[in-house]
């Protein structure tokens, strides 16, 4: 037979069965500790809202309702908001001709980049050619009716020397003629003769004077028509100046509207058709209707942000550089001026842009939650319970609305305490409870603090 071999069981010694006790008794004091965690963690909660459900019970009981409070916060302090706005630019006109006439020859097409002073067209103005001339026959003629006028008035003035110099000698002769009377030598008739002719000749003196007169004032006619043709002549000469239409400035053709052989009307009437239309597209503006909420906060020098969608990838800066100074009374928005250099002029003006503001506002205002608003006729208002639990309605004045928040710009402070959804019933004056931990006491911010419990400081 075969035996089987003993099985030797070795017994364990003291000291090695109290080494392996002492860990499990640790184990165990640890899972003990965290059920107890658990149980309470589990507990707590419940038993807090089995509280709240009694003091709620007891509120339906004695007629006072319980509601949730919280506390406006401050916005961030520095704001940022984005407003749509096209794309134009820094100078654009339209140009017009000035003289009547046919197109004689086109230079430039649109799309063309053309300097200052730059010959874009030539018109062809036979009519105004033929006025030009005409007028320069008539200064002609004017200058010769001068020159007719000026020999007259000299001749009139030696008539004049000549009468005078007849007077001057029949005087002379007179007081002769008297000295001889007085020694009974010559008749009294021979002195009247000669008084007559001193008489004759200072009435020819008087007429020579007012010929002379005459005559300078029909030189001086003569001078004025002849600057007045001048002056038509030098019109019409400066009219034939526009026969060629220039640039104004530097820039880029965007329209054009004529070719050679057509038929120019002179003027920017409603009926004409303008021949070119230019802009400058080096440096381009953007004007943005800004909101009150930030018009304070508003000046020249800020610097702005602008995204094109067509270059998603890519910001472009500028700088505000005025504005109106003067809400639109419809929209309350202040028209502002944003400038921004166009480097490889890869933006074009007509483009639509977007224009983002960071503005640091000095005073933040309140930001509440939407469902704290009470919207009913008349202004928007909010419900506030006072230190004796009364409730008292409060007209607020609204800024932006980001949807489930909206900021308050006044009637509110941090430390005035909104119903959250307040209901349709709820009356001024009503008296409310509020919990000791209202269900859903999160910050309503995202913040993960709660503004319920903790009030602001005071200032």
């Amino acid at each position: 037979m075969i035996r089987e071999p003993a099985v030797r069981t070795a017994m364990p010694r003291a000291g090695g069965l109290s080494g392996r006790r002492l860990p499990v008794t640790w184990l165990a004091v640890v899972m003990l500790i965290g059920v107890i965690g658990l149980v309470g963690a589990g507990t707590l909660p419940r038993v807090r809202r089995h509280q709240d459900l009694e003091a709620a019970a007891r509120a339906v009981k004695d007629g006072v309702p319980v509601v949730n409070v919280i506390f406006p916060v401050r916005g961030k302090p520095v704001a940022e908001f984005t407003l749509p706005g096209t794309i134009q630019a820094i100078q654009e006109t339209a140009l017009y001709a000035r003289v009547d006439g046919y197109l004689k020859r086109r230079l430039v097409d649109i799309g063309d980049r053309v300097v200052a002073e730059q010959v874009l067209a030539e018109v062809d103005t036979p009519e105004l050619d033929q006025q030009l001339y005409q007028a320069k026959a008539t200064l002609a003629q004017a200058q010769a009716a001068r020159a007719q006028a000026v020999a007259s008035l000299e001749q009139a003035r030696s008539a004049l020397v000549h009468t005078q110099a007849q007077l001057e000698y029949n005087g002379t002769n007179l007081w002769r003629w008297r000295t001889l009377k007085e020694r009974e030598l010559v008749a009294q008739q021979d002195v009247d003769d000669r008084q007559v002719l001193v008489t004759t000749a200072q009435a020819d003196v008087k007429a020579a004077q007012a010929n002379v007169v005459a005559l300078d004032a029909s030189v001086a006619a003569a001078d004025a028509n002849v600057v007045s043709n001048q002056a038509n002549v030098q019109r019409l000469v400066e009219m034939q100046s526009f026969q060629r239409i220039r640039a104004p400035f530097p820039g880029i053709v965007t329209v054009r509207n004529v070719d050679n052989g057509a038929l120019i009307s002179s003027g920017s009437a409603t009926s004409n058709t303008p021949l070119f239309r230019m802009a400058r597209i080096d440096s381009l503006r953007i004007f943005v209707s800004v909101p009150q909420t930030f018009v304070t906060d508003l000046k020249p020098g800020l610097t702005a942000e602008l995204m094109v969608r067509e270059f998603p990838q890519r910001v472009f800066p500028g700088k505000v550089v005025s504005t109106a100074g003067a809400l639109d009374p419809t929209s309350r928005t202040l028209l502002t001026e944003v400038r921004i250099q166009n480097e490889g002029e890869v933006l074009r003006p007509g483009m639509y842009t977007d224009v983002r503001f960071q503005l640091i506002r000095t005073a933040p205002p309140l930001v509440i939650p939407s469902n704290a608003l009470i919207i009913r006729s008349g202004p928007p208002r909010v419900a506030t319970v006072g230190a004796d639990g009364k409730v008292r309605f409060s007209v607020v004045q609204l800024g932006r609305d980001f949807g489930t928040t909206v900021e308050v710009v006044g009637g509110l402070s941090e430390r005035d305490r909104l119903l959250v959804t307040p209901p349709d019933t709820l009356q001024e004056g009503a008296v409310v409870r509020i919990p000791a931990s209202p269900p859903g006491a999160d910050d309503w911010t995202g913040s993960g603090r709660s503004p319920v419990r903790r009030p602001p400081p005071r200032r």
